[in-house]
């Protein structure tokens, strides 16, 4: 038996590979089936869940009701797509921004030499040591009125004797943007990193031999084998974003609600698991739909590094 099992590569690979079969069957696959059962139940009044077939939390989500002024059988109320919509423009605007910050700086690194290249890792890598509320926390105190920005800005005025307001930055989604990027900024340092730094300097040399300046070198060379790294970058920053909801609810004070927070709430205040559920299922299509459409037309980086 033993030799048999060495002799076949193909039940080698089986056995490796069931660990983490059962693994995701067990902690994802079933759940998920069991959401997806739970999105179509009721609420009961006591907020226990009433396992029936209906489409209405899917309804209620696209923003149908029936729960209408004037006798109406039924009207349009845009508060659950609002909120779907600001969730995917958010993802869109932190994933852009984080790559035109991360890009240059994992360039800078990759450039580095050796000796410091590790420390300007490390430097990327040591907020990732502390806790994540803490470190959301810590903009609260730079954005609020009488925060670090705001002392700074009114000394640099106080300087050039111009008149100055402290900026309202807390609880705005502007503050929930600039906790997005800051949260998720090394996971898109690192993937472009890892990029840049397998290219291979003779590369380099032979684009200089043949007339590319330094603008072409990046178009031709850099930027088209760094791809990977940047849709990999990407995918790690914008499927975190779609479904978070500690960032918008610090530094949002709960004013600047996301799909994350919605799912949150039905789950937790309002006892809603089957309206909860559906909410979950439809960040999870969402978020499956842009990546699907985005590797489709990028792949990881390989159909740009062909052409």
């Amino acid at each position: 038996m033993l030799q048999r099992l060495r002799e076949n590569k193909s039940m080698q690979g089986t056995l490796l590979a069931l660990p983490t079969t059962l693994w995701l069957f067990v902690l994802l696959i079933i759940p998920l089936f069991l959401t997806l059962f739970v999105s179509f139940g009721q609420r009961s009044p006591d907020g226990d869940v009433i396992y029936s077939f209906s489409f209405d939390n899917y309804i209620r989500l696209m923003g149908y009701s029936t729960d209408c002024p004037d006798g109406q059988a039924s009207c349009f109320d845009p508060l659950y797509v609002n909120i779907l919509s600001r969730s995917l423009l958010l993802a869109f605007n932190t994933t852009a921004i984080v790559i035109m910050f991360a890009y240059p700086l994992a360039y800078f690194i990759a450039r580095a030499h050796p000796k410091q290249r590790n420390m300007y890792l490390f430097m990327v890598l040591i907020p990732l040591w502390t806790n994540f509320v803490i470190r959301v926390y810590a903009w609260m105190m730079l954005l609020r009125k009488e925060g670090a920005i705001n002392i700074v800005i009114g000394w640099i005025a106080n300087l050039l004797h111009i008149p100055f307001t402290p900026l309202e930055m807390l609880y705005t989604p502007t503050a929930v943007l600039i906790g997005m990027v800051y949260e998720f900024l090394p996971f898109m340092i690192l993937p472009i990193y890892t990029s840049l730094e397998k290219i291979d300097a003779s590369l380099y040399e032979a684009a200089a031999d043949l007339g590319a300046n330094s603008l072409r070198t990046f178009l031709r060379v850099t930027l088209p084998l760094s791809m990977p790294g940047v849709v990999a970058g990407t995918i790690l920053v914008f499927i975190p974003v779609m479904g978070t909801f500690i960032v918008s609810d610090i530094l949002g004070g709960r004013q600047v609600i996301l799909v994350g927070n919605l799912i949150q709430r039905q789950f937790l205040d309002a006892r809603d698991p089957t309206f909860g559920s559906a909410a979950s299922l439809i960040l999870m299509v969402m978020t499956l739909i842009v990546t699907y459409f985005y590797t489709r037309k990028f792949g990881f980086g390989e159909e740009i590094i062909a052409a």
